[in-house]
């Protein structure tokens, strides 16, 4: 199982970002997707997650009604939709798999990790 995050760059405040996590080796179906977000010398931050079937989606305190999730597993890819980003969004993205997407979110609970994306929003 291999996940590859894409979509990040550098974007202005307020600006907006859409990531991809793309997931191949098994079905995607079979997965709940989470995306977590790091800054050097602090631990992993939990941003989002959907359940396999789309019907259960979680989020951050800190990005609700900023941020979507969606999956389109035809495509086996999940989204991450970020508008009206702030500075404190700047970190590297990651995308994970586990089979289940609860309210806590652990890092240490994802089986399976991508390479990661950098957002990085200036003020």
């Amino acid at each position: 199982v291999q996940l590859q995050a894409s979509g990040g760059g550098l974007v202005q405040v307020g600006g907006s970002l859409t990531l991809s996590c793309t997931f191949s080796g098994s079905p995607l179906d079979y997965y709940a997707i989470g995306w977590f977000r790091q800054v050097p010398g602090k631990e992993r931050e939990p941003v989002s997650c959907i359940s396999n079937s789309g019907g259960t989606k979680i989020y951050a305190d800190s990005v609700k009604g900023r941020f979507t999730i969606s999956r389109d597993n035809f495509k086996n890819t999940v989204y991450l939709q970020m508008n009206n980003l702030r500075p404190e969004d700047t970190a590297r993205y990651y995308c994970a798999g586990d089979l289940m997407c609860v309210a806590q979110m652990r890092a240490d609970e994802y089986e399976y990790w991508g390479q990661g994306t950098q957002v990085t929003v200036s003020s």
